[in-house]
C-alpha cells in the first residue's frame, strides 16, 4: 500500500492543487462568509431545495465544495496510516467535486456570468483528473485498502467503523470465530488468481502463517495470590504504543510544543515588532515625545484599536458554524449540485 500511497502524494503535489484551491477559497472568502444571510439561503437550499443560483450563491456554493474538499478528517478514523489513507480521500473528494463541476459546466447554463467561480474550480481540478499515472494508483490502492479492511475486519482489530482511533481495543468476538474469519478470509485471497501471485499478497499470506499460533494463542494460566487467573496474549502492541504516546504527550505538555505553526497563525501581524523595545532608537520613535508606554498608549483612539481587532478577527480563516454543519451533511455535493440542475 505504502508505494501507491507515496504516488498519490507526490502526484497531488506536483500539481500543487492544495495551494491552488487554498488560495481560490480566500479569494471567495471575503463574499462567502462575511455575509451570512448567503450561507443561510445556501443552507437553505441544500436541506429543502428552495434556493435560486445567482452570482453570490455561485461564489458561496464554489467556497463551500473546497471547504468539503479539505474536511477529509470527517472520513478518517483517527488511526493513521495505513488505517487512515487522507490522501486517497482528498482524491476522491477532488473527483467527487470535479464530476459535479463538470455537470454544470455542461448545462445549458454553461455561459452564465453567475457560475464563473464553479467553472474556474473546474479547470483548477481538471488536471489532477487528467493524471493517468494518479489514476492508477488511486484504483491500485482502493483494491488494496478494500482487503486489507477485510482482513482488520477478520481480525477484529481497528475495525474500519471504528471511532476510537488508537486506543482501540478491538471488538469481544471469541478468538474461535476470529480464527475462522481469518482462516476464510486466507482462502479467498488464495483462491482469487489475479491476486495470490502477486509478491504482496504472497508475503501477506506469510506473514499471517509465520504468526498464526500467536495469533491464536490460548489463555496463559497465571497463579496469583487470589488464584488461578487466565490472561489472554495481545495479539498487537497497542497497549505499549499507548503506554509511550501518553509520556511523550506528558512530556510535551511539560516542555512546551514541538510546531508553533498555530501560534503563528493566530496572533496579530505586529506582534513580533514588541521586540523592538528593546531598541532604544526604536523605542524614542514609538513614545513620540511621551515618557512613558502608558502615556503613549493613551494617545492611541481605542475605536482604531478596535476596528482592527475586528478585521483581524475576520481573517483568521475560521470557518462559520453553519458551513461546517454543512458540508458535514450526507451527500452534500450531490445536494448542492441539484440546486444547479444537476
Amino acid at each position: 500500500m505504502e508505494d501507491e500511497y507515496k504516488k498519490i502524494r507526490n502526484r497531488l503535489k506536483k500539481h500543487k492543487i492544495r495551494g491552488s484551491l487554498r488560495r481560490m477559497a480566500k479569494s471567495l472568502e471575503r463574499t462567502a462568509v462575511q455575509d451570512r444571510k448567503v450561507m443561510e439561503q445556501l443552507n437553505a437550499g441544500i436541506k429543502h431545495g428552495d434556493v435560486r443560483t445567482g452570482a453570490e450563491m455561485s461564489i458561496a456554493s464554489a467556497f463551500a465544495l473546497i471547504q468539503w474538499v479539505f474536511d477529509i478528517s470527517a472520513e478518517l478514523n483517527g488511526y493513521g496510516f495505513p488505517f487512515d489513507l487522507p490522501h486517497l480521500a482528498f482524491y476522491h473528494r477532488l473527483k467527487t467535486v470535479y464530476t459535479l463541476v463538470e455537470a454544470i459546466w455542461e448545462s445549458p447554463h454553461k455561459y452564465e456570468k453567475t457560475h464563473k467561480p464553479l467553472h474556474k474550480l473546474f479547470r483548477l481540478i481538471k488536471p489532477v483528473m487528467a493524471d493517468q499515472t494518479l489514476k492508477r494508483s488511486a484504483k491500485a490502492l482502493d483494491k488494496k485498502a478494500e482487503i486489507f479492511n477485510a482482513l482488520r475486519e477478520a481480525l477484529r482489530i481497528a475495525l474500519p467503523e471504528g471511532k476510537n482511533g488508537l486506543n482501540d481495543d478491538g471488538d469481544d468476538t471469541d478468538m474461535k470465530t476470529i480464527k475462522e474469519k481469518v482462516a476464510a478470509f486466507q482462502e479467498k485471497l488464495k483462491s482469487e488468481e489475479t491476486l495470490s501471485k502477486r509478491d504482496e499478497y504472497k508475503k501477506m499470506i506469510q506473514q499471517i502463517d509465520t504468526y498464526w499460533d500467536k495469533l491464536f494463542a490460548d489463555p496463559i494460566s497465571v497463579h496469583t495470590a487470589t488464584g488461578e487467573q487466565l490472561i489472554q496474549p495481545q495479539r498487537t502492541n497497542n497497549i505499549l504504543e499507548r503506554f509511550f504516546r501518553d509520556l511523550k504527550r506528558k512530556y510535551r505538555k511539560k516542555t512546551g510544543t514541538i510546531s508553533l505553526n498555530k501560534t503563528l497563525k493566530t496572533i496579530l501581524s505586529d506582534t513580533p515588532l514588541v521586540k523592538n523595545l528593546e531598541n532604544k532608537e526604536y523605542l524614542d520613535i514609538i513614545l513620540d515625545g511621551c515618557n512613558t508606554l502608558e502615556q503613549r498608549f493613551a494617545r492611541v483612539d481605542s475605536k482604531l484599536v478596535l476596528q482592527e481587532l475586528d478585521k483581524k478577527r475576520k481573517e483568521t480563516g475560521r470557518l462559520p458554524q453553519i458551513l461546517k454543519k454543512m458540508i458535514r451533511e450526507p451527500a452534500f455535493p450531490r445536494k448542492l449540485g441539484e440546486l444547479f440542475g444537476c
